[in-house]
């Protein structure tokens, strides 16, 4: 009789240790990404914090550096200095920095914008249709763009400045080269 509770207890145990390790990996593991190198990048339209309305079919011919981010996110507060000190020297290179925040409010991400003095382009993805379309998970997430379109290249997690440029240099248009 004991030996049967016991391999009854062990048997459901094993089976919720199962389902753990499934849900933890599913959730924090796998990657959900639906953006791929080598894929067309989603098109979509968004407004900036300017007002402006960014389509990402406009910038065909040039590179772009669309990057995905949360004024809560430790890695993003970091790398966006980064991407600002380099932002005019690869402008005039043919290459666009694109920052999308993740469905915050307008005034978190004005602050945080003036504080940091940003001036690259910021849209925020209201409804998080954008992200959705490009399975972003977790941020920060930058997809970076050819002139013709196509994604060369999708990194998940912070960046550090030599990455940053390296990333920036491998989306410069060729006639910019």
């Amino acid at each position: 009789m004991k030996r049967k509770r016991l391999i009854m207890r062990t048997s459901i145990l094993a089976v919720i240790a199962i389902a753990l390790a499934y849900t933890f990996y599913s959730n924090y593991i796998a990657d959900h990404s639906v953006a791929r190198a080598g894929n067309d990048a989603v098109n979509f339209a968004l407004t900036d914090l300017e007002g402006e309305r960014i389509e990402l079919d406009e910038y065909r011919g040039q590179g772009v550096f669309l990057n995905f981010w949360g004024t809560y996110c430790p890695p993003c507060v970091k790398e966006m200095p980064i991407m600002e000190d380099l932002y005019d020297e690869y402008k005039e290179q043919g290459v666009e920095i694109i920052a999308v925040n993740v469905n915050e409010p307008e005034l978190t991400v004005n602050q945080f914008v003036n504080r940091l003095n940003l001036t690259f382009p910021i849209a925020i993805d209201k409804g998080m249709r954008v992200s959705d379309a490009y399975g972003i998970s977790p941020l920060p997430t930058t997809i970076l763009i050819d002139e013709h379109g196509e994604i060369v290249k999708v990194h998940t997690g912070g960046m550090t400045d030599s990455q940053v440029r390296e990333f920036l240099e491998l989306i410069k248009p060729s006639t910019n080269s």
